[in-house]
């Protein structure tokens, strides 16, 4: 498969946090990626970008926490995170980047 240009649009960017890395122990990788992103968008993106075979997907949305900037009363925006276990033998190294 080749990687298309909406492919992009749906992974966002790895998270590369402590819980993510215990999560690659078990062959999982932690994406951030478009609110309206749906699981099978999200399982082709990832096996066209990198060239891997993927197992499943689970979705979290992270809710934006209410903060203040500079006096003003405002919001983070909300983020979907997705937990890509890959089949075995396949691997992605998220240091690289996109």
């Amino acid at each position: 498969m080749s990687a298309k240009a909406e492919h992009y649009d749906v992974i966002r960017k790895p998270i590369i946090t402590e819980k993510a890395t215990m999560a690659s122990e078990n062959n999982a990788v932690v994406f951030e990626v478009a609110i309206d992103a749906n699981k099978p968008q999200i399982k082709e993106a990832v096996e066209s970008l990198f060239g891997v075979k993927v197992k499943a997907v689970n979705t979290s949305i992270t809710k934006g926490k209410a903060k203040r900037f500079r006096g003003q009363l405002g919001k983070r925006k909300d983020i979907k995170k997705a937990y890509v276990t890959l089949e075995e033998g396949n691997t992605i190294d998220v240091s690289t980047g996109l």
